[in-house]
């Protein structure tokens, strides 16, 4: 199990920096936020194992076995957004610049606003995630993808790309992806903790 968990958080964060890789390919950014949805849209349709994407769902199902999956998967996904950061850096080195500035930039933002950020994204990941399971459908998905990214909002496994892509590995970029994981973690149990609270099974 523990293998197969961290297999498919590699292959999801290969999928993710796939999807960040076309982001900053496009110099349309609305283009580019909405085939960013590759990324999700793949996890989703093959089950690959994505730490935002399993988070939210940890209150309906906080067993040792779900939680395991999902931690692991989170190194999984730390795993595969490095490798497939080398590797994109060195296929499309052009790209590599963009992914530099932009790292940046979000070295510039105060704690609590990667923080919240983070919290915001961690939301909509929810929605598309649980709109896919629930509901069958991939619209979830193809609105709250680019809403987050359009919106500037923070996601933890896109970001461990960037990162490496930019080559920037430095404690200030861990402290960085540290809380932007913690704020997708609070985000994504946000709505189902609100409904819990009003009794109703959500997730």
């Amino acid at each position: 199990m523990l293998r197969g968990s961290l297999i498919d958080g590699v292959l999801a964060g290969a999928m993710v920096s796939i999807g960040g890789a076309v982001l900053l390919s496009c110099d349309n950014r609305v283009v580019g936020a909405v085939l960013f949805c590759i990324a999700l849209l793949s996890i989703c349709w093959f089950g690959f194992n994505l730490y935002t994407g399993k988070v939210g769902f940890l209150l309906a199902d906080h067993s040792r076995a779900a939680m395991t999956q999902a931690f692991v998967g989170l190194l999984g996904n730390a795993l595969g957004t490095l490798l497939f950061g080398l590797l994109i850096a060195a296929a499309l080195p052009q790209l590599r610049e963009a992914a530099l500035t932009a790292c940046e930039k979000r070295l510039t933002q105060l704690p609590w606003q990667t923080l919240l950020r983070g919290f915001f994204c961690g939301m909509l990941m929810y929605t598309a995630v649980w709109s896919f399971r629930e509901r069958k459908t991939p619209l979830g998905i193809l609105f709250c993808i680019p809403v987050f990214v359009l919106s500037g909002f923070e996601h933890s496994i896109a970001d461990m790309f960037y990162f490496a892509l930019a080559g920037l590995f430095r404690l200030q970029s861990l402290w960085f992806l540290l809380l932007v994981v913690l704020g997708n973690s609070l985000g994504g149990l946000f709505i189902p903790f609100l409904q819990r609270l009003k009794g109703e099974n959500h997730g």
